[in-house]
């Protein structure tokens, strides 16, 4: 049967507009691409609490700190590649060194953006966001778990950053009832030869290379690392002892993001073989979002080929 697909930023809409309604203290900002980031489903049922800021994402930022200075929980939104880089200064000293209830939930993450082309296409996020301290960041993997993220951040009190794609990908989660916790990953296929850590749409890019390796006798345990800051250290350290060897899936740059976040918490806890898959330290390009991801390397295949080499370095 095929897999149901559903966008991130779409269970991001409707959820947003659900805890409005719940939660009078939630105010939304937007910078101008509502309609994109789906914010535009809270706008249109709480127009005194939405603010379009324009093509000026420093300023959102800094409107949406003032709003939680004032007991508001701030939600700003724009496309990831804005979101970050040209507001990380805003979200460094109003949000972070704050530690304010400002909730940075950015769409079109990642190389999937597609056709719009390498100015776009945001690789470095996730990277650029860890080192603050203060912030949680997220990337769940399909529209079940971006609904629980976005509850889980409202209710979190200080920043954080949650990333989504711009894609329909597969819904991964079949109820709503997932036991989902920041900070902590979920294993979602037990093994003992491999671990395969990934967040995001390489989730279910994880999952289908396991099934690919299932089929050569290796048996590879799948975990979501949807938290990469707070990284979930323990869990880490005992599927790597499991199975002594580890491959990292994520759509951002291999440099500071998931994988990077896994190699350090293993280097100086666990050191086992690992490899990276993940945008090589280069700038993507306009195409389809499928051909991008075969030319960059972040296919199902391609994480089959990680197991491979990486098994062969097992002591």
């Amino acid at each position: 049967m095929a897999k149901q697909l559903i966008a991130t930023r779409d269970a991001y809409g409707k959820t947003l507009a659900a805890l409005g309604a719940e939660n009078q203290n939630i105010v939304v900002l937007d910078a101008d691409l509502s309609a994109s980031t789906k914010t535009v489903n809270f706008a249109k049922l709480f127009p005194e609490r939405f603010f379009d800021m324009g093509v000026a994402e420093q300023d959102m930022i800094s409107t949406a700190a003032g709003l939680a200075a004032a007991g508001k929980i701030a939600f700003a939104s724009t496309f990831a590649v804005f979101g970050s880089g040209r507001a990380w200064d805003q979200i460094r000293m109003m949000c972070a060194y704050t530690r304010l209830n400002v909730k940075v939930v950015v769409t079109h993450g990642g190389i999937t953006t597609g056709e719009d082309g390498a100015s776009h296409q945001a690789n470095e996020d996730i990277a650029i966001m860890r080192p603050l301290p203060n912030m949680t960041v997220v990337a769940p993997c399909d529209a079940i778990e971006t609904a629980a993220a976005i509850r889980a951040v409202a209710e979190l009190h200080g920043p954080a950053y949650v990333r989504l794609s711009r894609l329909a990908t597969p819904v991964i989660y079949e109820n709503e009832k997932i036991n989902f916790k920041l900070g902590k990953g979920i294993v979602l296929q037990e093994g003992k030869d491999v671990t395969i850590f990934s967040c995001g749409i390489m989730v279910d890019a994880a999952l289908e290379a396991a099934k690919i390796l299932k089929d050569k006798k290796i048996s590879a345990e799948v975990i979501n690392l949807h938290t990469i800051k707070p990284i979930d250290k323990a869990l880490i350290i005992k599927s790597s002892k499991k199975t002594g060897a580890v491959v990292t899936a994520e759509e951002h740059s291999i440099i500071g993001g998931l994988g990077s976040a896994v190699v350090e918490v293993l280097c100086e806890t666990y050191p086992v073989p690992v490899v990276r898959v993940g945008v090589k330290d280069t700038f993507g390009e306009s195409g389809k979002p499928a051909e991008l991801l075969v030319k960059y390397g972040l296919t199902p295949q391609d994480i089959v080929a990680a197991v491979k080499s990486v098994i062969t370095r097992k002591k």
